[in-house]
């Protein structure tokens, strides 16, 4: 057992090295009325402007980056709902090689069109009956490909911590940050960035009510397996933590809350009507957690990382006028 933490601070500064000029230096918005709400001063990064419209490409672009010229010659493999497999596939362009993603039958259209658009080849599967990284795996092997996983990789987790390395380098000290917890890479790689520049700073991750493995995981100090969750946040549907994510964060994440479908729904609504951006369910989590109050004793200052925006316009319509 070693205690060599799998993500480290440099490691997240020489990921932002590696993403500059290739990665969006994402905005960070304000907004008085959401201040008023929640009674602190609050900085939202804005990662559904990143490229491919999610943190992920931060990521994906990062691990895919450092492989062999003779890696790159065979290709990288990866599994994901959507929003990695969109960032591998386009990594992959970027760096001069293929991409073959394996995919849930039912992850939105848009998520798959837009992998498809970017030139990766789509394996589909059932989320509830099959096992995605055993598929990939597999795939891998057969096809002598690089696989990439959402979030269990050290580079992975170290690219995901460069968008709260450039919220900080913009708004300096915060009291807090609010980060969505799917597989936890997001969140591992922010507490990385996020303590190791301010170490008395509150990491707050957020997850949905029906998919609260990392808060269980927590409580229970070892990864705790759940159903497969079902969630309008589709990014964050993950039934255990990752055994590397869940090193790091078990360290690093000052507490768990959790926010309700209708929550992320009403959060999303805000998004549109008040900031005038588009954010998806599991984008929006981490804003729902603040405006519902699920958070409590508040810092003057807060940030929080607003993950992705990928939604199609009748999905998003039939969310927020309240369907599922």
């Amino acid at each position: 057992m070693t205690n060599i933490p799998p993500v480290t601070l440099d490691d997240v500064l020489d990921a932002a090295a590696r993403l500059k000029g290739v990665a969006h230096r994402t905005p960070v918005l304000r907004s008085r009325t959401l201040d008023a709400l929640v009674g602190a001063e609050v900085h939202l990064k804005c990662e559904n402007f990143q490229r491919v419209g999610a943190f992920k490409f931060r990521g994906a672009y990062n691990a895919a980056s450092r492989l062999t010229p003779d890696q790159l010659a065979r290709g990288i493999a990866a599994y994901s709902s959507g929003n990695h497999a969109q960032a591998v596939a386009l990594a992959a362009r970027e760096l001069g090689t293929t991409a073959v993603i394996v995919m849930p039958e039912d992850a939105p259209e848009s998520k798959r069109a837009a992998t498809e658009a970017y030139g990766a080849e789509i394996v589909t599967y059932d989320r509830y009956a099959g096992d995605r990284v055993a598929i990939a795996e597999a795939l891998a092997a057969e096809r002598g490909l690089a696989l990439i996983p959402p979030y269990e990789h050290p580079h992975v987790m170290a690219g995901q911590g460069t968008a709260a390395l450039e919220l900080l380098e913009e708004t300096g000290e915060l009291g807090a940050l609010l980060t969505p917890v799917g597989g936890g890479g997001l969140m591992a790689g922010s507490a990385t960035a996020a303590k190791g520049r301010y170490p008395d700073i509150r990491m707050i991750g957020v997850e949905p009510e029906t998919g609260d493995d990392t808060r269980r995981s927590l409580e229970a100090g070892r990864r705790v397996g759940i159903a497969v969750p079902k969630t309008i946040a589709d990014g964050q549907a993950v039934h255990t933590p990752g055994e590397l994510t869940f090193s790091v964060n078990r360290r690093l994440v000052d507490e768990i809350a959790l926010v309700s479908d209708d929550e992320i729904r009403d959060a999303m609504r805000f998004a549109f009507e008040r900031l005038k951006i588009v954010v998806e369910p599991s984008g929006a989590s981490a804003l729902a957690a603040l405006l519902s109050g699920r958070v409590s004793g508040l810092p003057d200052r807060v940030g929080v990382i607003v993950s992705g925006g990928n939604v199609d316009a009748e999905r998003f319509v039939r969310l927020c006028g309240g369907g599922g």
